[in-house]
């Protein structure tokens, strides 16, 4: 695998860090900040938004930009904005601040998760996504629970600063390991064998290669990155592929799920403290929890995929979400209880992610083929809308109902991504069978 793909995973590390690690700081950052604790749950939601506009229409604006020039500004800005969060005096400059690195982290994740697909042979293209997005995993897995404890033991703002010293590191090997130019890798006399090629063709030609592969070639052991093809008419024509409504609707269903997940696990600092009685170390054993089993519901939601029909998968795995919301409600006063479901809410969560993913980029294939990158980003919005909506919908509960109900919130949300999957699905059927 390229050096440059693990690199792109260290920048996802830190994305993930600068988006989720405010869950385990609120109550922290609430009393620096002089402000409410439903306000300060919104710098998730200003993130979220930032990486949801970000990822479809900026790297559709992007689009004609080389890779390295493109994750290189999405890094220098996530290290000049952890730099400006550590200072940040009042609220709304924290909020425009996060707004600003979440568009941001919507390219880098959309262009990594693309550019990593070129970087190594067509066999070894899901390995190489699954390098890049492992780093975001491992940020909630081990970065957002140590952050959370160094935040709550000393000050949240050195939490921001030190992401913003890794934004660098990540930022520099960038910039070493993948050259400024993107030149199609030279096969080497192992590939030429196997790429097929007719006489007469030209070293690094793509003959009878599908859409984002070079035929026969690996990559450049520098990290050169293939040049990206060519397809459409630009920005207009990506944004009119990813209307489609196919990918939509199950965009939709992304949203659902994140606004379920988000709208408690926002303020799970809180609930915990506030609603339970734990302690900040227990906050921290429940950040920990979490981050661990969304990497078990990462491989778990591969294996359904494989093993079952998508949606039947998503089904099951959407049920197993409104169990475990209503459990945390069930069982607020237990803090051993909340904590274990705390890690049951990483494992569902991070295994719905996974099997709409690949529902997503299956559909993406079948319908708009030559936008599979874009269909990536608009994978990365739903996500991050959802993110954004379920902060805003938690601070509207805590506000209009109580603290204690948020998990009722939720799982009302993930009953509306139960129906609008099982709508989807049916539509489908009966389109089939027409």
């Amino acid at each position: 695998m390229p050096i440059a793909v693990y690199l792109f995973s260290v920048c996802t590390f830190a994305f993930g860090l600068s988006e989720f690690v405010v869950a385990g700081l609120v109550s922290a950052m609430a009393d620096s900040l002089h402000a409410r604790i439903e306000a300060v749950g919104t710098a998730i939601a200003a993130y979220a938004f930032g990486a949801a506009i970000g990822a479809p229409l900026l790297t559709a604006w992007v689009a004609h930009w080389r890779d390295r020039r493109i994750l290189a500004c999405a890094m220098a800005i996530l290290a000049v904005g952890s730099g400006l969060m550590s200072v940040s005096a009042t609220l709304p400059v924290l909020l425009g601040v996060r707004f600003a690195v979440g568009l941001a982290h919507g390219v880098f994740m959309a262009v990594a998760s693309d550019a990593a697909t070129r970087l190594v042979e067509p066999a070894r293209a899901g390995r190489a996504v699954a390098v890049v997005w492992i780093g975001l995993t491992v940020a909630l897995a081990l970065g957002v629970p140590l952050g959370t404890f160094l935040g709550s033991l000393w000050s949240w703002r050195l939490v921001f600063l030190a992401i913003g010293v890794l934004a660098l590191v990540g930022l520099g090997g960038l910039l070493c390991c993948m050259p400024g130019r993107s030149t199609p890798p030279q096969p080497d006399a192992q590939s030429g064998s196997q790429s097929g090629s007719q006489p007469g063709s030209q070293p690094g030609s793509q003959a009878g290669s599908q859409p984002g592969q070079l035929a026969g070639q690996g990559p450049s052991r520098r990290g050169s990155v293939p040049p990206r093809p060519q397809a459409g008419s630009g920005m207009a024509a990506g944004l009119r592929a990813i209307a489609h409504p196919r990918m939509l609707m199950t965009a939709g269903v992304g949203a659902l799920v994140s606004v379920a997940t988000f709208c408690f696990f926002t303020y799970v600092s809180p609930y915990l403290l506030q609603v339970t009685g734990a302690g900040v170390r227990q906050l921290s054993t429940a950040m920990l929890l979490f981050g661990l089993f969304s990497i078990g519901g990462n491989l778990l939601g591969g294996y359904l995929a494989d093993r079952m029909d998508p949606d039947r998968a998503a089904m099951l795995a959407l049920a197993a979400l409104v169990a475990t919301m209503l459990a945390l409600f069930q069982f607020r006063a237990s803090s051993w209880a909340v904590l274990a479901l705390a890690g049951a809410l990483g494992l569902v969560f991070f295994c719905i992610v996974t099997v709409l993913t690949l529902r997503l980029l299956k559909q993406a294939q079948h319908y708009v083929p030559a936008f599979t990158a874009v269909a990536a980003g608009l994978n990365i919005a739903s996500f991050n809308l959802g993110t954004a909506v379920g902060g805003g919908l938690g601070s509207l509960t805590i506000a209009w109902a109580r603290l204690p109900v948020l998990p009722l919130a939720g799982a009302a949300a993930a009953l509306a991504a139960m129906t609008a999957l099982w709508w989807q699905s049916t539509c489908a059927d009966i389109t089939r069978t027409a």
